[in-house]
């Protein structure tokens, strides 16, 4: 068996986050997934931060907030092997095997270091980066219902790029009643209904009781982890083919298409997929160990060139 790593990880946040924030819950999970596999994870993140499994190193706003993020290197215990930023950084610590695993979307001709990580095939192409690891989750974290009830759902930002828009109207041509959380807006529909941001057991509750979660993205999702929480509840994902989503949904755990048109067609197919074989896909590709020991591949190339 591979010696054990000491990984320390960096998020300026507050850990964990208790409703929007998939980058946070990425970095907890990440760190619950490498001291599962027995690595000795560090945390370096805001004051009140708890990440079980790992030691915190609380820093200062006043540190984190510097201009292009802080120097690392006087925060790190002793013993370190890597160091894996979730932000970026404008210089990497020194003398210390460094990553960052970009989690946004870039302009063209934006300028990425060797050692940036892209969150999915699609995402490290346009980016022309080298190295990609997909998103993981705990499903601990998530409730699964074989039984659908008879709403589908929204879950994101109200932001045009979301494609929240094209959820509502969709979802109105398809003849369903939609949930949509994330925001909030007044409405007089008795067939959709705003819960604005939700987290914890309610977030779990209507991703596992939904009958289809609605990813309509206009734009190239770097991964869309919305997708593997609707789908690690049993839930099928209905969303068009933008950016990491081929990656993620196969015609077992859901359907991808490129019209509103089309995506209303698609609808009622979704109605006949089996729960159990849509959280399957996750368990077999999306958890947080799958994702923590596709990263300590990457760690150990990166200690290996320094």
């Amino acid at each position: 068996m591979a010696s054990a790593l000491h990984v320390v990880l960096y998020h300026p946040g507050r850990l964990p986050v208790t409703r929007y924030g998939g980058t946070e819950r990425v970095v907890v999970w990440l760190a619950r997934g490498l001291a599962e596999l027995g690595h000795r994870v560090t945390v370096l993140s805001a004051p009140g931060s708890a990440v079980p499994g790992a030691r915190v190193i609380p820093l200062k706003a006043s540190i984190t907030n510097r201009s292009g993020g802080p120097d690392l290197t006087p925060y790190l215990p002793g013993g370190v092997d890597v160091v894996h930023a979730h932000v970026p950084l404008q210089r990497p610590p020194h003398d210390t095997p460094f990553l960052w695993t970009y989690h946004g979307n870039g302009a063209l001709g934006d300028w990425f270091p060797p050692g940036a990580v892209g969150l999915s095939a699609d995402h490290a192409r346009r980016h022309g980066l080298a190295h990609w690891v997909h998103n993981g989750l705990d499903p601990a974290d998530y409730r699964f219902e074989p039984q659908r009830h008879d709403f589908d759902l929204f879950l994101g930002r109200l932001h045009s790029v979301k494609g929240w828009h094209w959820a509502v109207s969709g979802a109105r041509r398809a003849g369903r009643s939609l949930v949509v959380a994330g925001g909030w807006r007044p409405t007089v529909r008795r067939d959709l209904r705003f819960v604005g941001e939700v987290g914890g057991e309610r977030k779990a509750t209507l991703l596992a009781e939904a009958a289809c979660l609605w990813v309509p993205a206009q734009w190239d999702e770097p991964f869309g982890l919305t997708t593997i929480e609707a789908m690690v509840s049993g839930t099928p994902v209905l969303g068009t083919r933008r950016g990491a989503l081929p990656e993620i949904v196969t015609p077992e755990c859901g359907a991808l298409g490129d019209t509103l048109d089309e995506l209303v067609h698609l609808r009622p197919g979704v109605e006949s997929l089996d729960p159990e074989a849509v959280r399957a896909r996750v368990l077999a590709h999306f958890t947080h160990r799958s994702m923590a020991e596709r990263y300590v591949e990457l760690y150990r190339e990166a200690i290996a060139h320094v």
